[in-house]
């Protein structure tokens, strides 16, 4: 047997347990305030063989990974509300609290949307959001279509990769994965490029002075 085949037969047993749900709950819940867990990748792994194999379903792994991120999202929140102090004053922490402090002056609880397709950016923003006080009642109808948007969006891509390498569950979950990190690319580049315009245009306005 060889390595590919094998890490493709344990693969196929861990997703086809029951247990897959829970597990993808609580993963998705914990990268709500603990970035570093794959719950993205698991997502989309389950997508590839709710497509290739029709287990897990796909309906639920989108279910459970929304309800997850959802609840997740909202112990950041609560999180946030306790040590805001300690946020605005740590060194790492602090320069992701003031951007997603200034995104959420811009552009409000629409942020939230957005920074959940951004790595960090989500903990950021869900952190901010119960450090300043934001109205709870707004934050969960907000978070509640982030986390929808984010769950189907991660096992669509993985569903993707599924159906185009039916009989390759390992290519298919390549390509979704190489998709999402195309994406992510885009995301950080346009975001890059934007930060420097904006920093740049004082400079030109006071060149023309």
């Amino acid at each position: 047997m060889t390595v590919t085949q094998a890490i493709l037969d344990t693969l196929r047993e861990v997703m086809t347990s029951p247990w897959i749900y829970p597990a993808l709950l609580a993963l998705a819940m914990l990268d709500g305030f603990f970035p570093v867990v794959p719950a993205e990748t698991s997502i989309i792994t389950a997508g590839v063989f709710a497509a290739s194999t029709s287990a897990p379903h796909l309906a639920l792994v989108i279910t459970v990974a929304a309800l997850g991120a959802f609840a997740g999202d909202h112990v950041s929140y609560a999180i946030g509300r306790t040590t805001s102090s300690r946020l605005r004053d740590g060194r790492r922490s602090g320069k992701a609290f003031a951007w997603a402090e200034r995104a959420l002056a811009e552009r409000g609880g629409l942020v939230l949307v957005v920074a959940r397709y951004i790595p960090g950016g989500r903990t950021a923003c869900t952190l901010t959001m119960g450090a300043v006080a934001y109205p709870r009642r707004s934050f969960a109808l907000f978070d509640a279509v982030a986390a929808s948007s984010w769950a189907l969006y991660s096992a669509l891509i993985g569903y993707v990769g599924g159906v185009a390498f039916e009989n390759d569950p390992v290519k298919g979950l390549l390509l979704g994965l190489g998709i999402a990190l195309s994406i992510t690319a885009v995301v950080e580049t346009v975001r890059h490029v934007r930060r420097r315009r904006t920093a740049g245009e004082p400079v030109l306005a006071n060149s023309r002075d």
